[in-house]
């Protein structure tokens, strides 16, 4: 697995905690000049790449072309880059087809222009839907939106209507992301309070309509066609290794986790001058690794397997917390998952417990 962190925005989310900032044309092209030299010496053997951010798509043409030139996977392997409605094209669109880009996520975050503009994005719903039209005219069959919910004064009824239009546009994933607000940011600043109440009645909304339009449930907030979950995120929830390239990056392996300082000039000056770029690392323990590994499976809908679990970690999946873990089970945040004998053979979440995933991960670690 393969990440890459373009943390360039035209405007910061009042919502958003991850490391980005504001587009400058000078230090993206520095910026991308050392990613590519970096990623041109990784030996391109990934199950999945990911282009993340910040917005990609912010960056020009010509800064587009020279990082994907700079990747050229080895085989193909599903290739996803992130995209905002207002920094898209046709002539980018070509761009990432042309070089091996097969899957698209679409930052739309609400098809409704009120919402839009309380979330202070600078697209429009017309921006969005066309946007989503124009990727898959361009050809592309794997299309992934973020839709988001709970935001302040947001009734129910007018999250149902948001939704029920989702579902009829030519998209095969949705990622439904129900808004907090994080420290750090400027919603925080504002000190803006959200209800617990609506939110919660939206995320059962969603586990019972989506499924029905053939969107279903595989995490805590990801929904998608038949043969389309995210195989780039879904790693991520095996715990499996991956690689981070760019300022704020993140690598595991092994049980070692690094992360990448989070200042673009200071990462550019780091890798000109053959410094480390890393400016935190850990080693998780057997255990620790194991227990992270169950917190991270339990926001799945596939949950815990014993067996598997066991092969992966060399723990049994009770062992550790057995009396938390079953308390879990007894609170109905868990279930059993039986084979044809009755034998229990695994956990997972059931709806209740995807409304306490943070409940869940806690107990586990």
């Amino acid at each position: 697995m393969l990440y890459i962190h373009i943390p360039f925005c035209r405007k910061k989310c009042p919502y958003c905690d991850f490391y980005s900032i504001t587009y400058h044309q000078e230090l993206a092209e520095n910026y991308i000049n050392v990613l590519s030299g970096q990623i041109a010496e990784l030996d391109g053997r990934f199950s999945t790449i990911y282009i993340g951010g910040g917005t990609p798509s912010v960056l020009s043409w010509r800064l587009l072309a020279k990082l994907l030139e700079s990747i050229k996977p080895s085989r193909k392997v599903e290739f996803t880059i992130e995209v905002n409605p207002e920094s898209l094209d046709k002539e980018k669109l070509k761009l990432f087809l042309d070089n091996g880009v097969n899957r698209i996520s679409i930052g739309v975050q609400s098809l409704r222009g009120d919402k839009l503009k309380k979330l202070e994005r600078i697209h429009s719903t017309a921006d969005a839907l066309s946007a989503i039209d124009e990727s898959s005219s361009a050809g592309f069959e794997n299309i992934s939106i973020d839709l988001m919910y709970g935001v302040w004064g947001e009734t129910l009824s007018s999250w149902q209507s948001e939704l029920k239009r989702a579902v009829t546009l030519p998209i095969q994933h949705i990622s439904a992301y129900g808004l907090t607000i994080e420290k750090n940011t400027l919603l925080f600043n504002r000190g803006i309070l959200l209800d617990d109440g609506p939110p919660s009645e939206m995320y059962k909304f969603n586990l019972e309509f989506l499924p029905q339009q053939g969107f279903n449930q595989y995490e805590v907030s990801n929904f998608s066609r038949h043969g389309f979950k995210c195989q780039h995120n879904l790693n991520y929830w095996e715990n499996n290794s991956y690689v981070g390239v760019g300022a704020g990056a993140v690598s595991f392996k092994d049980g070692a986790r690094t992360k990448n300082i989070a200042d673009v000039n200071e990462y550019i000056a780091r890798v000109k001058s053959a410094k480390t770029v890393i400016t935190f690392s850990e080693s998780l323990s057997a255990l620790e690794r194991a227990k992270e590994t169950a917190a991270i499976k339990l926001r799945t809908k596939k949950g815990v397997f014993f067996s598997d679990f066991y092969q992966k970690t060399g723990f049994h999946f009770l062992e550790w917390n057995k009396q938390g873990l079953l308390q879990l089970l007894e609170d109905g945040l868990l279930t059993y998952r039986k084979n044809e004998k009755g034998e229990k053979i695994g956990v997972f979440p059931t709806s209740k417990g995807f409304l306490f995933c943070d409940t869940i991960a806690i107990m586990c670690l």
